[in-house]
């Protein structure tokens, strides 16, 4: 055999048991827009030839373990050596400051708030985020600091490549994850959802309610006084024709959406929240009346 490494057979990994096996069997890896996004984005980078090399580690389980943390993603990947491969996946994660703005961003947006309690990812979440200045996807390559301990000089090696497509699969699984990486967690992200819906629907504990007729924060308008209204109360904003032709949102209709949307009342039914004992009802409503009219008797 000629010494040139180029002409060295291709080294095989160790195969393991019990290693992190991505779901996806053929194709593209990432279930949700989200997940998706994430691997498109990265390969806009010029990575996609690299990264298709991981994906076999992927679906093979060469992952063995694998943690997500704010800021970076560790984890360790079994090659054609014993000693398993660390690896390192690293982001910088969004500023208070800029939590701040994205925070009162989504909190200012009803159909948002109400997804994102619900456990949903909006769309709309990568514009938010593009607006405020601080993009939630990398940028370039630049925005990621990729580390493993292989001899491969290249970036992404076939162990970053599919420590990538775990990462994927991850965000897929649970999309707060994607924001955790970005330094927010599900729960901080939710309390602080909440309590700027609560602050927005009134003052509070030694605040002074809002004057009539003023803007209150959260509130995209303020309101009018009744008297100024009285000529176009009862005329809708919009044509009939204009009304016909918008699309409505595939998820915006969940039968349950205002009981999201609100906080829930302070009721509760056999120590349950009034909301929880509400929900089933919906559901049931909903179902009935997708299945229409019965003929009449």
């Amino acid at each position: 055999m000629s010494g040139r490494w180029e002409d060295w057979p291709p080294s095989r990994p160790i195969r393991v048991d019990g290693g992190i096996r991505a779901r996806s069997k053929r194709g593209a890896i990432g279930e949700q827009w989200w997940s998706r996004r994430f691997i498109s984005v990265l390969e806009s980078y010029g990575m996609s030839g690299r990264l298709a090399r991981g994906r076999s580690y992927a679906r093979a389980g060469q992952v063995l373990d694998f943690e997500l943390s704010q800021g970076k993603v560790t984890a360790r990947v079994q090659g054609s050596r014993v000693r398993p491969y660390q690896v390192r996946i690293g982001v910088l994660p969004l500023t208070t400051a800029q939590w701040r703005r994205v925070q009162d961003r989504l909190a200012s947006q009803a159909l948002f708030r109400a997804k994102l309690l619900a456990g949903e990812m909006p769309r709309e979440i990568e514009e938010v985020f593009a607006e405020c200045g601080t993009p939630l996807f990398p940028r370039s390559p630049a925005d990621l600091d990729m580390h493993c301990s292989c001899p491969d000089w290249e970036v992404p090696c076939k162990h970053l490549a599919a420590v990538c497509y775990v990462l994927a699969e991850e965000f897929d699984r649970d999309p707060f994850g994607m924001l955790a990486w970005r330094g927010k967690a599900r729960n901080d992200l939710l309390a602080a959802l909440r309590q700027i819906q609560a602050s927005s629907a009134g003052a509070g504990p030694g605040q002074d309610a809002p004057a009539a007729g003023a803007a209150r924060p959260g509130l995209d308008v303020p309101s009018r006084p009744l008297e100024e209204c009285l000529d176009g109360f009862w005329s809708p904003g919009l044509s009939p024709a204009r009304l016909r032709a918008l699309a409505t949102a595939p998820d915006a209709g969940a039968p349950d959406l205002l009981l999201r949307m609100f906080p829930p009342p302070p009721v509760t039914v056999r120590r349950q929240d009034l909301a929880d004992v509400l929900a089933p009802a919906y559901q049931r409503l909903a179902a009935d009346d997708a299945d229409g009219p019965g003929e009449p008797a």
